[in-house]
């Protein structure tokens, strides 16, 4: 159809602009990326045995990499980690301050830089990795490995520095992974969602695999 058609292109030629913007206009929308995970993250719920909160910045984290690409999507959640940690109170609860990376959920933000690098580099890289599947697959990974990683990490060593406690990994993941597991795969099935509808099914900035996406049914 006609409309379809229309769809296509506009998506193309939007990410074609992404990818060839200026730097300033790409610092621009890296900061705009990290206003809307500063924003997304006061969507805050405190559970009563963990320090560490459901917030919806997941959401946020995941589309930087998929609307800005692999280097300005981590440059836009560096963004958002470091001029927090300088004062600007963004983070979960209108918080701000170098104590909130230091403290029992740094590691998650921290890790937020590394999902999003992740996620932008195989959006830009593959036109396969912009179906629905195969972008849940990679984002399930980024929330897991990527950031709940680098966040459990520093959550024992919290414990065990400013709490003095030490805790089990079944415990660990009772306070850090566990009760975010419903929320996060919802984040995902979501960003997954909004990335197979605006990403275009064509080569925009030197994918490897391009030129074979026509003959791949991409659901």
């Amino acid at each position: 159809m006609q409309w379809v058609a229309r769809i296509n292109d506009v998506k193309y030629s939007a990410f074609c602009w992404r990818y060839e913007l200026s730097v300033p206009k790409k610092l621009v929308m890296a900061l705009a990326m990290a206003a809307l995970t500063g924003l997304v993250a006061q969507a805050k719920f405190q559970l009563p045995w963990t320090p560490v909160p459901v917030t919806g910045q997941t959401f946020g984290v995941l589309l930087s990499g998929v609307l800005l690409g692999r280097w300005w999507g981590g440059a836009s959640m560096a963004i958002y980690a470091g001029l927090g940690a300088i004062g600007l109170p963004w983070f979960a609860g209108w918080s701000a301050g170098i104590g909130v990376l230091g403290g029992a959920t740094g590691g998650y933000i921290i890790g937020f830089i590394l999902a999003s690098l992740f996620v932008g580099y195989f959006t830009d890289k593959f036109v396969r990795s912009r179906s629905f599947l195969t972008m849940l697959g990679l984002m399930l990974f980024a929330n897991f490995v990527l950031v709940h990683g680098p966040g459990l990490f520093q959550l024992n060593q919290w414990l065990v520095l400013v709490k003095g406690n030490t805790a089990s990994i079944g415990q660990l993941l009772m306070m850090g992974t566990v009760p975010f597991i419903a929320g996060d795969v919802t984040k995902a099935v979501l960003a997954a969602i909004v990335a197979r509808a605006v990403t275009p099914k064509q080569a925009y900035g030197g994918e490897v695999d391009k030129g074979k996406w026509a003959h791949w049914r991409i659901p």
